[in-house]
């Protein structure tokens, strides 16, 4: 179709009142807008300020989709669009930029869901209208905003979601859990509120026991907590928040030893002691052994699981992670076969939880484990 607007088409718009050719023209001259004089431009613009009152909804799509990437729009246009019948005011509402913050936070709180879907999926959507997107409370448009690669999301904010509607709504808790960048605090949070809401399925089953589901889906959540730090920064921020939550246990602990995670384990260590990890860590690998005593008893830690520890850390110091095939599982055999020796040698017996959780683990890692050559 040709989008020039000619001579004849002027005067078709002021003789011919049928609604298609008014569309037909509204377009045109919205395509033309960006090149046209600073004179013509004035006169376009005239022409849409009636335009958007035209009472045939088709004119008034028509101005909308034309005008939806055009920066040079006026405001009041765009605004008066973006609160018109979703099929004038969605194109406006996710895709022009003349529209600005202050605008739609304004729309939110006045508008319906399929307006507030459509701002929650523009390119770029600023921390402080997903702020006022989460807000509404609207599981729907949250999790619109939250699949939004493009939307910033404050880590307040996502904790907020989080609570809202990590455990109960099924399609905000997937978009949080595949969206990129998630802060581990925040990722811990969900972790926490997703077990917790399987626990209460699980509490509804006959054959299992109210401390069997609560152990195993510990367990679980622990082991997948242990996964999710990539730095040694998250690491620090993730013990602070387990820390703070009273989420930092001896099970945890003990588990980041049995598989290495040293760093997260020389974290803990100092978190629990008040002190700082450069002091954790001398202490910790004192060669006289005397230094992880005294931390371990300003930990306050359970006295049972002191030689697991203990051996743990021996065994870190004798072999590293050498990023051969299967290191990690190596290494995890090694430390629970040093960690279940150290008990027989000096006969004491482990928890039962903890028992279980090794031997579990055990039955979990490769039998035979080939060593690099």
């Amino acid at each position: 179709m040709d989008e020039t607007l000619k001579e004849e088409d002027v005067s078709r718009l002021l003789g011919n009142p049928d609604a298609d050719v008014r569309a037909e023209i509204a377009g045109k001259i919205a395509a033309q807008h960006p090149s046209l004089t600073e004179g013509q431009r004035k006169m376009a613009e005239d022409i849409f300020r009636i335009m958007v009152k035209d009472a045939e909804v088709r004119v008034r799509e028509a101005l909308a989709v034309q005008l939806k990437a055009n920066p040079l729009v006026p405001h009041d246009v765009a605004l008066s669009l973006a609160q018109d019948v979703d099929s004038v005011a969605l194109p406006i509402l996710q895709f022009s930029e003349v529209l600005n913050d202050s605008d739609l936070i304004e729309l939110v709180k006045s508008q319906d869901q399929g307006k507030r879907q459509a701002m929650a999926s523009r390119p770029h959507v600023s921390a402080d209208l997903s702020d006022a997107l989460v807000e509404t409370g609207d599981g729907q448009v949250v999790a619109t905003l939250v699949s939004n690669t493009g939307a910033e999301l404050r880590e307040t904010t996502l904790k907020q979601v989080v609570d809202q509607f990590g455990s109960n709504n099924e399609t905000v808790g997937e978009a949080l859990a595949v969206r990129p960048g998630l802060p581990v605090t925040v990722l811990e949070r969900l972790l926490n509120r997703v077990s917790e809401h399987l626990r209460a399925h699980l509490l509804t089953r006959k054959d299992l026991s109210a401390d069997m589901a609560t152990t195993l889906l510990i367990q679980a959540r622990e082991q997948a907590v242990l996964g999710i730090s990539n730095s040694d920064t998250d690491v620090k921020k993730l013990v602070a928040h387990l820390h703070k939550n009273k989420r930092l246990t001896p099970s945890i602990i003990l588990r980041a030893v049995c598989m290495g995670d040293m760093i997260f384990f020389e974290a803990a260590m100092a978190k629990l002691a008040g002190i700082t990890l450069d002091n954790a860590q001398a202490l910790i690998y004192d060669q006289g052994k005397r230094g992880f005593e005294a931390l371990y008893k300003k930990a306050e830690l359970p006295a049972p699981l002191f030689r697991a520890m203990r051996a743990a850390i021996d065994v870190s110091r004798d072999m590293k992670l050498d990023g051969e095939a299967n290191d990690r599982e190596r290494f995890s055999r090694k430390m629970i076969e040093r960690i279940l020796t150290q008990y027989g040698e000096q006969g004491i017996e482990f928890e039962s939880d903890d028992l279980d959780y090794l031997m579990v683990k055990m039955g979990q890692l490769p039998a035979t484990v080939a060593e690099p050559a």
